[in-house]
């Protein structure tokens, strides 16, 4: 298993050891003491599926309190998955980190509590699922607005497909910040080492 830092501390993409040969793949989506070593050491306590078609867009969502650690991966298809700091004290508050997940480059992603997350499909089916690390609580729900200009997320898809709440989030900087988790309250993964070479990332 290679774990990859991004530009954002904490959010990690790991590439899992796929082993296939003329019948098909084998690979582990999730084992405790090897994600462990690579710093994810949070309890998962729900798992989800989504399926969604080409250009749908969800997101920026997030939870406060009962913020949610997601490890995210595609099952089918292909995405543009993204994470936004938006925890207020933080060094790189606004900031994004983006990456392709894919059914052929079984590439996760690691969002921990605190970040903001959504993604855009880029194929003409997706199915996409993710463990997370708290269970969803409605009133603590909370979204940015997908296209917010402060953030610039660089989304590779021109004509979203939008539910009407993913219209109608307000941008970061219109969130009241008692509204926002805090920088140091959530625990964060990783050494905060640079960019992989070849990853999307912004700000």
């Amino acid at each position: 298993m290679k774990v990859i830092e991004t530009k954002l501390p904490g959010v990690l993409i790991i590439e899992p050891k796929v082993f296939g040969d003329a019948r098909g793949y084998f690979q582990e989506t999730w084992n405790q003491v090897r994600y462990e070593e690579a710093g994810i050491t949070d309890t998962f306590v729900q798992d989800n599926l989504s399926f969604s078609t080409r250009g749908v867009l969800r997101g920026l969502h997030y939870q406060n309190p009962h913020g949610q650690g997601k490890l995210v991966a595609v099952v089918k298809g292909e995405v543009f998955d993204v994470a936004v700091d938006i925890r207020v004290g933080s060094p790189h508050f606004g900031q994004w980190a983006g990456v392709y997940l894919s059914d052929e480059n079984h590439r996760q992603l690691w969002i921990p509590p605190g970040f903001a997350h959504g993604f855009c499909v880029v194929s003409d089916t997706v199915y996409f699922a993710y463990k997370c690390t708290a269970l969803y609580t409605p009133q603590a729900e909370g979204g940015i607005l997908w296209n917010d200009p402060a953030i610039g997320i660089e989304w590779p898809v021109a004509d979203v497909n939008l539910s009407e709440k993913d219209t109608k989030y307000p941008c970061l900087g219109d969130v009241p910040q008692h509204r926002l988790p805090v920088y140091g309250k959530q625990p964060a993964t990783g050494s905060g080492k640079p960019l992989a070479a070849g990853w999307t990332a912004a700000q």
